[in-house]
């Protein structure tokens, strides 16, 4: 979707303190794949001939890049990978439930505003915030210039995807006058508070707080209305639940296709499963249209899931991610609830 014109979008040295040190930038790194150099060339021409990029200034800007073997291994070893209860137990903590209602709470007012222009719910927000950066405590390590280069150019399987993200990042530092080199986020070139890849920054990301800027290292305003629209325009329906446990009759109900990690469109009528004998354990509107997932927690989960979790899996493709967003979500507004009934 178009958004506004941004000026100095994000002023890295000042708003964000997003400084490489020496020993990041020349750290040693493994030798590069043959095909590494090859690609960057090519790059260099196709952003040349469709952006009007300097190839001189870019050939520089790639020269400066440097290939992590480090990133790769990451790429391969994934949180999505672990099973749900191991999955669980990293992001919905004691400590992640604490910080998030200190974030709820200090950041009250924008949530509320955010809510109202979007329908996310504020603890919503906050959950995908904690999980992403620990509330902003953690926005990444790596230069995004190294990650990007090093997937799109090293890393056959998705090198499409990486090379499409990494021609967003040049076109994000340009438009937003962003000294590429210096810009630091997660091993797969994820950015800010809540790790928009340069992509959704550029389509998602909103001047929240109407400073010109659309700042997702330093303005919590911009990260909080950023998460609410990228949610919105991907269909987050306002009011309405997000899943449920459900319990299963014996045996697998015959016709019934029960997903695990990978999102399922939620396009199966609810009553059709209820007639199959799976009980929701908590009240569905009779009309819901759900898919239904089973994971591995303590012994075999299942959940109904509707659109507002499929939103959630459209941040990061996955159930897990999803449901622990959600637990997170109800944990924090449980305890806000709960400690103002204390005061």
């Amino acid at each position: 979707m178009p958004q506004p014109t941004h000026t100095a979008a994000l002023t890295l040295g000042r708003r964000a303190t997003l400084t490489v040190t020496l020993a990041l930038a020349g750290a040693a790194a493994a030798a590069a794949p043959a095909d590494y150099e090859t690609g960057s060339r090519a790059f260099v021409d196709e952003m040349a001939a469709r952006h009007g990029f300097g190839r001189a200034e870019l050939t520089a800007l790639l020269d400066d890049a440097r290939y992590q073997q480090a990133i790769i291994d990451a790429m391969d070893r994934p949180y999505e990978g672990k099973p749900w209860r191991e999955y669980r137990q990293i992001f919905v903590t004691p400590e992640r439930i604490d910080r998030g209602v200190a974030f709820l709470r200090a950041n009250a007012t924008l949530l509320r505003q955010a809510e109202a222009a979007y329908g996310v719910p504020p603890e919503v927000i906050t959950a995908i915030i904690g999980i992403e950066t620990n509330y902003g405590r953690n926005v990444g390590k790596h230069r995004v210039l190294d990650a990007l280069t090093t997937l799109g150019f090293a890393y056959p399987r998705r090198a499409d995807f990486f090379r499409g993200e990494l021609e967003e990042f040049l076109l994000l530092a340009r438009d937003e006058h962003v000294d590429a080199r210096r810009v630091l986020g997660s091993y797969a070139g994820a950015v800010g508070k809540p790790q928009f890849i340069p992509s959704s920054y550029r389509a998602y990301a909103v001047d929240f707080d109407g400073d010109g800027r659309r700042d997702l290292w330093g303005s919590n305003a911009d990260v909080i209305g950023s998460v609410g629209n990228y949610l919105a325009q991907h269909g987050w329906r306002r009011g309405e639940p997000i899943a449920a446990p459900a319990a299963l009759p014996r045996g697998r109900p015959s016709g019934i296709d029960i997903g695990d990690k990978l999102p399922l469109l939620p396009e199966t009528p609810l009553t059709q499963l209820t007639a199959a004998g799976v009980e929701p354990a908590e009240p569905l509107p009779d009309t819901a249209s759900v898919a239904l997932i089973g994971l591995d927690g303590d012994g075999p989960e299942y959940w109904l899931t509707l659109p507002n979790f499929y939103a959630i899996t459209r941040y990061n493709h996955s159930n897990l991610y999803a449901l622990a967003a959600y637990q997170l979500s109800r944990e924090i507004a449980a305890r806000a609830a709960g400690d103002q009934g204390e005061d």
